[in-house]
């Protein structure tokens, strides 16, 4: 069986500028140094970094009001630490929110190990949260898919990062 392609910065960039998200609103994390490094040269996106992932949704929501289109760009763990601005914000107020989440510890071969794996789905399951899964730029269609949701719901939709970003 041939290997699945990678899961390119290249790639996952086009595809949200094609979404039309104006703003990226993130914490860089170890995993995501290409995708870093790729937005910091793109002048179609705005990166916004945050010093904690609780800080991300109450600012994609400023510049929701100021009629941007942010992407909220976290790892798994900064899921978890948000959960009180995803709950007092982007549910209850159902804010069209993309999360893209890097999926720490996540394989598709064998058990998952790490507790940052082990809980995210589930946890995504007892907020309510709809989600799919990235893994290699042959997937990134998901990001519109969850754009479209995220409107027509209203409300967050996740898109869960399988692989690190490659250049």
């Amino acid at each position: 069986m041939a290997a699945k392609p990678p899961l390119t910065a290249r790639r996952f960039l086009e595809e949200v500028k094609a979404c039309g998200f104006t703003h990226v609103v993130w914490l860089p994390d170890s995993e995501s140094g290409h995708l870093y490094e790729a937005l910091r040269g793109d002048p179609a996106l705005t990166l916004v970094p945050v010093a904690r992932e609780g800080e991300a949704i109450p600012i994609a929501l400023g510049l929701l009001i100021g009629g941007k289109e942010p992407l909220v760009l976290i790892q798994s763990t900064g899921f978890f630490e948000q959960g009180d601005s995803l709950r007092g914000l982007a549910i209850d107020l159902a804010l069209p929110l993309v999360l893209c989440i890097g999926y720490r510890g996540w394989t598709r071969e064998g058990p998952l190990t790490d507790s940052a794996a082990i809980y995210l789905e589930p946890a995504l399951q007892a907020w309510g949260l709809p989600y799919y899964l990235l893994e290699t730029d042959d997937d990134v269609g998901v990001v519109r898919r969850a754009l479209v949701e995220a409107r027509e719901r209203p409300g967050p939709v996740a898109v869960l990062i399988g692989n690190e970003y490659e250049a």
